[in-house]
């Protein structure tokens, strides 16, 4: 399928620089796919089209103060890291076997990480570089490995509780590259969903801004369950589709963690045939990427930990857990549009957008929402 067919035309001023006044005041356009009606709202309306026995699914990832600026040891040259990924055990493990790490360090007891790096190319193997210097809380980090595709690999000096509250102190809240301004302390809170408590995201699981405790409590007075998963989202969310043939684009991996606990209240659902709402694209991909086979036929997910570089877009993988989405709205020739489009349908997707558009919604992460039924 060609790129092309996903794109639209997007003012620049209709891209959300700073989130509404208050979270659940920004719209929701409605999208029933059964008779292809939409309906105008605004977000605190979205406890009408829930019903009793759906359950809403939300990505409880936090992000974390990825963005850090400082300075390298002892020349002072300007250095800025993006913290893409906290690295596994088992890729700890191979670095320190290729002797990377000092033999005798332990690969639990080391905070190693995979970063963008600005500028990259002028960065080496051994280089030290301090960030926070001026802050009264330093983070020092040694670039221990590159890569061709323009991320190294770098390990803190600090580890543990030490590693976060410096993070949380020196780091800089890491806005999308069409937010183009500095972060300010109101993103901190804002570029955090209310419910947010596994720290790993380099970007937030935008379509979940939008709910307050007060809102989520009004759902779950209607009897809606509410089940929460884990998946951290990377950068590669922004990752440009650049192969012309939407099929031969390379898909970014995530990773993502399902509790016993919520897989129960969703595979339950699931066999009793009750609604599954996702709360963004990120919840989808982390369902769809865990669905199996289950009892007499039905999918379930599997609980756990696990990854995903699943690729949903029109006329690919079917939906097999995903009854409604909650999402925002995306970028031009970007994998969310295309799944959002493989959910509905590409042509009327498209002309919402246009429509969407036409009305003064906001756009992308810190814009206005879609309910698609």
């Amino acid at each position: 399928m060609k790129l092309e067919l996903f794109d639209y035309d997007l003012p620049g001023e209709l891209i959300a620089q700073f989130p509404a006044g208050q979270r659940d005041a920004s719209r929701l356009l409605v999208a029933h796919r059964r008779t292809g009606k939409t309906e105008d709202r605004n977000f605190s309306d979205l406890p009408e089209y829930l019903r009793e026995g759906d359950v809403l699914v939300l990505n409880d990832s936090r992000v974390i103060k990825a963005r850090l600026m400082g300075e390298k040891i002892p020349t002072g040259g300007r250095v800025e890291l993006f913290l893409l990924r906290r690295l596994s055990d088992e890729v700890l493990s191979d670095i320190r076997d290729s002797k990377q790490i000092i033999p005798g360090e332990s690969p639990n007891e080391t905070n190693l990480w995979e970063c963008l790096a600005k500028p990259g190319k002028r960065l080496k193997k051994g280089d030290r570089i301090v960030f926070g210097k001026d802050q009264g809380m330093e983070l020092v980090a040694t670039v221990i490995g590159k890569s061709g595709d323009g991320s190294v690999t770098a390990m803190f000096d600090q580890r543990g509780d030490e590693f976060d509250k410096a993070l949380e102190k020196v780091g800089h809240t890491p806005l999308p590259p069409y937010i183009r301004r500095a972060d300010d302390a109101g993103d901190a809170e804002r570029y955090q969903t209310v419910y947010a408590r596994e720290p790993g995201s380099a970007a937030a699981p935008t379509a979940g801004l939008h709910f307050t405790p007060e809102l989520l409590e009004k759902i779950r007075e209607k009897s809606v369950e509410t089940a929460f998963v884990t998946l951290h989202v990377g950068l590669g969310t922004f990752q440009p589709v650049k192969e012309a043939e939407i099929e031969d684009h390379p898909m970014h991996e995530e990773f993502y963690h399902i509790s016993e606990e919520a897989a129960r209240t969703i595979n339950r659902a699931k066999d009793e045939g009750r609604r599954i709402v996702c709360v963004g694209t990120t919840s989808v991909r982390t369902l769809e990427g865990a669905s199996v086979r289950g009892h007499e036929g039905n999918r379930h997910v599997r609980p756990g930990w696990g990854s995903t570089d699943i690729f949903l877009y029109p006329g690919g993988r079917k939906f097999f857990m995903t009854d409604a989405l909650v999402t925002n709205f995306h970028l031009p020739k970007s994998t969310l549009l295309m799944l959002v489009s493989a959910f509905y349908d590409r042509e009327k997707v498209l002309e919402i957008y246009r429509d969407a558009v036409r009305k003064h919604y906001r756009f992308f992460s810190y814009g206005d929402a879609m309910l698609i039924l």
